[in-house]
């Protein structure tokens, strides 16, 4: 039977409008590039478009576009898969398809059975490496892909198997990046489209196993935008045991969490990362002998290799050391390069003391990272993936983000032609040294440029797309709306820029917890 309340008139009444920070953005409407993309599948998202009604939810489009690309990527390598690999030094090179997964596969013993970090490879087999030098989560996952391997047939067939399990792993790592960026922003998940058509994700998400740090670091950052610290730390703590680079994540977490007054739930997140961090070490950290506990040489290896290895590819030092009688020491390139991430990190403090609002978590995570690329005294090519997803979140801005994967795609080439170059003998067939100089300044502006556009939004809070959007920090968990405790210099003074807002604008610790999860 109809109640009372269900008359005529309340049942045409026009809905109230949903809060504006309830609408999910949508890119097409507020990027002239994605809506100039969309043309390719039929234009921008009408006004009247109803979204979330079918299967099709915006995330598993995301998932499935990054899958696609992903196989893409596959494709790209098959002319090693074929050949390249095994025949040929220049030509896995010349054709931008090398991968450290399958030369690893007998380089570093698991042909041959042997247990990383406890067992000493051959040197004839290593290359006098002697040990594993990968943290100890990375070298479960390389372990569990050489389970998954059969260890029979040739040891090319081998190798092809054991890249082919291990792409399937990174497959699905890279799902779980997609879905976790995509989720990070409650209403921005096509954003997450940004990680999955990175033409440099594409290219580099099999040359190595950073995927794997890069997807938990992922997932760390989801779980802090839930406000779930100690899960952000655990998983945290998990990243940092397969790849060094996350912890620094806690530098720009710290320093918002003072100006917010949020020490609890940075304590939280702390010994949550370091407790697991040690139960995934220690019990191959630890040795035991009639002298007493030792660290085993096995677990050291990747910290000494770390340290004792030379300035090498795509560094601002090789250019410096191939261009100098004098070239660095490897002890005065590492000294300096600690000094400059230190100095880069109380340079992100200080503009977190001091902007106009506070900034939001990935902006300074994006920057701390990025901060480390640039100083490092090494850039693999597949060291981009680190930056790919934190881009995505700390300036979804598809002009600035395509400008940037371009120098980064730039610097793929460049290496791979000048490593084609330097192993093809008197045919000199690929990019001379000075070639390859260019292609790392390209790459060290592209992510300059980046760091200057998201410095910029920090400065001028009515230039960033998130919070012109009506959000404070979707990212920031607790810290979303969180009201200011510790500021420095202008902070101390109202925003300049808020006069230009012409979006609804978000007042600090003004938010209902009701209205952050939406």
């Amino acid at each position: 039977m109809p109640s009372a309340e269900m008359t005529p008139s309340s049942v045409h009444r026009p809905e109230p409008p949903r809060p504006a920070g309830a609408e999910p953005v949508r890119p097409t409407r507020e990027d002239e590039v994605a809506a100039a993309g969309s043309e390719l599948i039929g234009g921008p998202i009408g006004r009247r478009a109803l979204t979330g009604t079918s299967w099709l939810t915006p995330v598993r489009v995301v998932v499935l576009v990054a899958i696609g690309m992903f196989a893409l990527g596959l494709v790209q390598k098959a002319p090693c898969y074929h050949s390249g690999w095994f025949f040929g030094a220049s030509s896995q090179y010349t054709h931008a398809c090398y991968s450290d997964i399958p030369h690893l596969y007998q380089g570093r013993g698991f042909a041959d059975g042997l247990v990383p970090y406890f067992d000493r490879i051959p040197d004839d087999v290593s290359g006098g490496m002697g040990y594993l030098e990968y943290p100890v989560l990375t070298g479960l996952f390389m372990e569990v892909a050489s389970w998954l391997t059969p260890h029979s047939g040739s040891i090319q067939h081998q190798e092809k198997w054991y890249w082919f399990v291990n792409a399937g792993m990174l497959m699905a790592c890279a799902a779980v990046i997609v879905v976790c960026v995509s989720r990070t922003h409650r209403r921005r998940p096509w954003d997450g489209l940004l990680v999955a058509l990175a033409p440099a994700f594409t290219l580099t998400a099999t040359i190595n196993w950073d995927l794997f740090a890069v997807a938990l670091t992922a997932a760390a950052m989801l779980m802090w935008a839930r406000g779930r610290a100690a899960a952000f730390g655990v998983l945290l703590g998990l990243a940092t045991a397969a790849k060094l680079y996350p912890v620094l994540l806690l530098g720009p977490l710290l320093v918002l969490c003072w100006r917010a007054g949020r020490w609890r739930e940075f304590f939280q997140a702390v010994g949550a990362a370091a407790g697991a961090w040690l139960v995934v070490n220690l019990p191959v950290m630890i040795t035991h002998d009639a002298t007493g506990f030792h660290i085993r040489e096995g677990w050291a290896k990747f910290y000494s290799f770390s340290h004792d290895r030379g300035v090498d590819f795509g560094s601002f030092w090789l250019i410096w050391a191939q261009n100098s009688s004098h070239p660095p020491s490897t002890d005065f390139v590492n000294t300096a390069a600690s000094a400059l991430v230190v100095f880069s990190f109380l340079g992100i403090a200080a503009l977190t003391f001091t902007a106009p609002r506070r900034p939001r978590f990935a902006q300074l995570a994006f920057l701390m990272i990025a901060a480390f690329i640039l100083t490092n005294k090494v850039y693999s090519p597949q060291y981009v993936l680190w930056l790919v997803p934190l881009a995505a979140l700390a300036r979804p801005k598809w002009r600035d983000f395509l400008i940037w994967q371009a120098c980064e795609l730039a610097y793929f080439l460049g290496i791979w032609m000048y490593l084609a170059y330097t192993t093809s003998g008197d045919a000199h067939k690929g990019l001379p040294t000075h070639g390859y100089h260019w292609a790392i300044v390209l790459h060290l502006l592209g992510t300059l440029y980046l760091c200057a556009v998201v410095v910029r939004d920090i400065l001028m809070p009515e230039r960033d797309v998130v919070r012109r959007s009506g959000d404070d920090d979707p990212s920031g968990g607790v810290l979303d709306g969180a009201q200011d405790v510790f500021v420095l210099g202008a902070a101390a003074r109202p925003p300049r820029h808020a006069a230009h807002f012409d979006v609804p604008h978000v007042d600090w610790g003004s938010r209902s917890s009701e209205d952050r999860s939406l």
